[in-house]
C-alpha cells in the first residue's frame, strides 16, 4: 500500500496504524503539482512494482459562502485540489495500469456534485466535474481491464467538517432521510468492493452512499 498526502506527520501516523497489514510506503505529494504527482507515481512503482488500485480521496471544502461572495483564489484552490488533483493522478497512474492490463480507480466525489449545495458552489462544481471525469475516463478505458467508478457520499464526520460553518453542517444533516451522517467505515466497504476483482462489470458508474438523500 502506498499513502500519498501533503502532510508528512499524518502520513507517518497512518503508516504506523497500517504496518501490521503489510508493506506500506509513504509519499509527500502536492496533488495540484504535476511533477510532484509524477514523482510519487514513480516512487510507488519502484517500491511496490506497480499500481493496481488508485483511490482519489483528497478533498477540501474551501469554507462556505454565496457564489458571488467567494474569493476567486479560494474557488481555484478548491477546483485544483478536488478536480485537477484527480486528473493529474489518473494521468500519471493510468499508463502504469495499461502496461499491466489491469486496474481499479475509485474517485471520491460527493452528493453535492449531483445536487449542488447552497453556499458551496465551488465544492459542488468540483465534485460534479469529478463525476464527469470518472465517466469519460471509464469509457476511454472500457476494454483495457481498467475500471473507473466514483462514489457520491453524503457528509461524514471527518476533519473536513472543521472547514464548514455549523449551519451548513445542520443543513446537510437535514437532507438525509436516515437522520445521521455517513460512517467512514461504510464508505470504506464500498470502496473496497469497487477496488476488487469482484467488481468486474461496472465502470463509469456513480455509487450513492447518501442515507436516502439521492435515490436517482
Amino acid at each position: 500500500m502506498a499513502l500519498w498526502d501533503v502532510d508528512a506527520a499524518k502520513l507517518q501516523e497512518a503508516a504506523g496504524k497500517l504496518a501490521s497489514q503489510g508493506k506500506v510506503s509513504t509519499h509527500v505529494v502536492e496533488l495540484t503539482d504535476e511533477s510532484s504527482v509524477q514523482a510519487a507515481t514513480d516512487a510507488t512503482v519502484a517500491a511496490h512494482g506497480g499500481i493496481a488500485i488508485l483511490v482519489n480521496n483528497a478533498g477540501i471544502t474551501g469554507g462556505n459562502g454565496k457564489t458571488w461572495e467567494l474569493s476567486p483564489d479560494v474557488w481555484r484552490r478548491v477546483v485544483d485540489v478536488n478536480l485537477v488533483g484527480p486528473f493529474l493522478t489518473c494521468r500519471s497512474v493510468v499508463p502504469v495500469m495499461l502496461k499491466a492490463g489491469y486496474g481499479r480507480i475509485v474517485n471520491i466525489a460527493s452528493i453535492a456534485g449531483k445536487e449542488g449545495n447552497p453556499n458551496a458552489s465551488h465544492y459542488s462544481a468540483s465534485k460534479a466535474g469529478l463525476i464527469g471525469l470518472t465517466k469519460s475516463l471509464a469509457k476511454e478505458l472500457a476494454t483495457s481491464g481498467i475500471l473507473v467508478n466514483c462514489i457520491t457520499p453524503a457528509a461524514a464526520k471527518t476533519e473536513i467538517f472543521d472547514q464548514m460553518k455549523q449551519e451548513h453542517i445542520d443543513f446537510m444533516l437535514s437532507k438525509i432521510p436516515m437522520a445521521r451522517f455517513l460512517q467512514v467505515e461504510e464508505a470504506a466497504a464500498m470502496i473496497a468492493w469497487l477496488s476488487s476483482e469482484d467488481c468486474a462489470f461496472s465502470t463509469g458508474a456513480v455509487f450513492d452512499i447518501s442515507g436516502g438523500r439521492a435515490v436517482y
